[in-house]
């Protein structure tokens, strides 16, 4: 549908189903979803010419000196709430975030993506993206651990519980908002759900995150209920990701797709698959930006932590699935460091940036590592030249901090207030006396 149009539909659509707020949606650099509403009265006016506000309170934006940005509604983005309050029915739509002038803002991670995506384009492709997304289901925290509201395991059917009734109800909704799903299921540890996103291109895969993080939370909380997409809330099992499957399309063809390749992978699949192992430590910082992010990517909890790739080895970074019925639309690439904290939209940029550096310079894939790589000694991984992921965000920024790639994917901007807001987080931490410390160390030493 072309702008005008989808323009025209947004506006009769607030009047015909009666539409009290409009919210707007946008995220910081961090990947908080942040939110202002205006009257329907004002969405016309918000459509052609923007909505003005002080970007110097949002993290990651501007300074106080240059504060006021524009919000610009994607008309292509608008959904109607499906929870309806005692003053009426709500929506909410995606913005982009813009400079007075109209061009676009720096700060704005969807405005990141953008600017990635056309590089893309430039070259031929169109980027797509299938998460599959875990979390965990707690009761409201009082101060102590997590307390999981379910047993459950792999797959295990649980037909009367909180849990799997408040998963059912999610589905529903993120359909009813335009999101289809394609699996969910009860994961490994207690209280784990997984909820897998059907492919489509990278924007609107970001929005779609952005969307389902919100979803999942605020269907939780009606029910009293704390959802969370922590990477490790709890010791000792396993943590939550999001593995992405990701994809170019060059027209209707999928330019991952090979017919005469033993694993039906194009030189191009190839490549790319090239970048993301040559630059993953660059960019582990943005698919994985927590202290706590490096509690899941340790060994034995079923989470990458060494930077290779294989067809059915779990223990890698880069997984590649055996299509259904050989279907050639469904090759794809699986790249499973991230988790369900990251911003999408960062995260999706630093992953296409490797990716096509490794099919603009040619880059040629390492041999591929199906050995169970847990079992092996940093001697042997060393003579197969198997690098690790970095341990701990300190490892990952100091990586990130002299990547020219990450520097151009996110824009100086972000790169550096990224940088300067992680590091400032893993000072905190380190000065931190945990409860593993006094439990160990005050009474013995």
């Amino acid at each position: 549908m072309k702008l005008d149009q989808q323009r025209e539909y947004v506006l009769r659509t607030v009047e015909e189903r009666g539409i009290r707020l409009v919210r707007l949606w946008f995220t910081d650099v961090l990947g908080n979803l942040k939110s202002f509403a205006i009257s329907p009265a004002e969405l016309d006016n918000a459509l052609q010419d923007g909505m003005s506000f002080d970007g110097s309170s949002i993290d990651g934006f501007s300074r106080i000196q240059e504060s006021d940005v524009l919000a610009i509604p994607d008309p292509n983005t608008f959904e109607v709430l499906p929870w309806v309050d005692q003053k009426g029915a709500e929506a909410r739509v995606f913005c982009d975030v813009a400079n007075l002038d109209g061009t676009p803002f720096h700060g704005d991670p969807r405005q990141v993506l953008r600017r990635n995506l056309r590089a893309a384009r430039d070259l031929g492709y169109e980027f797509y993206v299938a998460p599959d997304i875990e979390y965990f289901y707690f009761a409201p925290p009082t101060g102590g651990p997590p307390v999981p509201l379910d047993q459950g395991g792999f797959f295990d059917l649980t037909s009367a519980d909180i849990p799997t009734a408040l998963r059912k109800e999610t589905i529903r909704t993120l359909e009813t908002m335009g999101i289809p799903v394609e699996y969910s299921f009860h994961e490994d540890a207690p209280s784990q759900h997984e909820i897998d996103l059907r492919h489509t291109d990278a924007l609107t895969m970001a929005d779609s995150v952005m969307t389902f993080r919100f979803v999942v939370r605020e269907i939780a909380a009606l029910h009293g209920v704390h959802a969370t997409f922590m990477p490790k809330p709890l010791e000792h099992i396993q943590g939550s990701g999001m593995h992405l499957h990701l994809s170019l399309f060059d027209g209707e063809d999928n330019a991952f797709h090979a017919v005469d390749d033993p694993y039906n992978l194009s030189t191009v699949a190839k490549q790319f698959m090239a970048g993301l192992i040559r630059h993953a430590a660059e960019i582990t910082a943005v698919t994985n930006q927590t202290v706590n992010s490096y509690k899941r990517l340790v060994p034995g909890f079923e989470a990458p932590v060494h930077v290779s790739w294989a067809r059915n080895n779990r223990s890698g970074l880069i997984r590649v699935p055996v299509p259904k019925r050989a279907n050639p639309l469904a090759t794809r690439v699986e790249y499973r460091s991230p988790d369900p904290a990251c911003n999408p939209y960062l995260a999706f940029s630093v992953i296409l940036a490797a990716g096509l550096r490794g099919i603009a310079e040619g880059y040629e894939l390492p041999a591929e590592a199906d050995a169970n790589m847990f079992e092996m000694d940093d001697a042997m991984l060393e003579k197969l030249g198997i690098q690790q992921l970095p341990q701990s965000l300190s490892d990952a920024l100091r990586t990130m901090e002299s990547s020219s790639l990450v520097a151009d994917a996110l824009g100086d901007h972000i790169f550096e207030w990224f940088l300067r807001n992680k590091r400032a987080e893993w000072r905190g931490y380190k000065t931190h006396i945990s409860q593993f410390e006094t439990d160990r160390y005050l009474r013995s030493i």
